[in-house]
């Protein structure tokens, strides 16, 4: 079975339901974790509460949000929800709004959800993949479409951009934080991607800068975290710098490294072009 069958069943999915806005979006996705006894109710209102205190960060691609919040007593096993709403809803986010597809996650084993979300990351990615999941008829093709092997993917910019050349030793842009320099600075070859929880869209963040680093041939010399708010304060200056979102940049503030903004955590050619700029390639 597929990393993201073992999460995802068909009564956990449904198509062209009806929200009046994010909350009501969110609840239908909470609803059906339920129902399956994968959470209490207390797991759907957080998941609520956090974009409450947070923003709509789990906006992490155009359409599509990932309802999840902080693992408690409320998440009795680690499941996955879909969502596809008949009329499109407003989350509040600047670039990716209005949203159709809401993927509701509880976890309580990582490493479990951790290669579900790698695989989700890589499908949803892909246009071809995206475009099929938002035609499916039934929960059966929709589930079908995401249990099929997962397509090997690089960089799109790479289709005009050669991949970074592999080195031992990346080495930072200054000017990430002091455009007058343009020097470089020694790597501490750590990147932390960073949500308001640390379970979700910072790991489907680590999942495609992943992609991204093993195209170049950086894998080996590059480690990433995904983290969350409080925790990456602490840690901020064992890393190269921080990716994440709008919402959580603003939340973050100066924590003495370059916070980057990413607006689709799904695609690979914005993370290339992010680390192109970050790092001196």
């Amino acid at each position: 079975m597929s990393n993201i069958g073992r999460l995802l069943d068909l009564e956990s999915i449904r198509l062209d339901e009806s929200a009046g806005d994010w909350r009501a979006a969110i609840t239908c996705a909470g609803r059906l974790l339920e129902r399956q006894g994968a959470i209490s109710g207390d797991y759907t209102r957080a998941m609520i509460s956090s974009v409450e205190e947070n923003g709509p960060y789990i906006v992490v691609a155009p359409g599509f949000a990932f309802a999840h919040a902080r693992p408690s007593e409320a998440v009795h096993r680690t499941a996955m929800s879909w969502v596809r709403l008949a009329h499109p809803v407003e989350f509040g986010h600047a670039a990716n709004d209005p949203v159709t597809l809401v993927v509701a996650l509880s976890a309580d084993d990582p490493k479990a959800h951790m290669r579900a979300m790698r695989d989700l990351a890589t499908l949803l990615g892909s246009p071809e993949t995206r475009a099929a999941l938002d035609r499916a008829a039934t929960p059966e093709e929709v589930l079908s479409l995401l249990t099929q092997d997962a397509p090997a993917r690089g960089p799109e910019a790479t289709t005009t951009r050669e991949a970074a050349p592999a080195t031992a030793a990346p080495a930072v842009t200054e000017a990430a934080t002091e455009p007058a320099t343009g020097a470089a600075t020694e790597s501490r070859n750590k990147i932390l991607t960073v949500c308001g929880n640390g379970l979700g869209t910072s790991l489907f963040l680590k999942n495609t800068l992943e992609q991204v680093l093993d195209h170049w041939g950086w894998s080996s010399y590059l480690t990433v975290e995904a983290t969350d708010t409080i925790s990456a304060r602490g840690k901020a200056k064992e890393a190269d710098f921080i990716l994440t979102s709008g919402e959580i940049a603003r939340a973050l503030g100066d924590v003495g490294v370059p916070v980057k903004v990413i607006e689709n955590f799904t695609s690979t050619t914005e993370l290339d072009a992010a680390m192109r700029e970050l790092y001196d390639v």
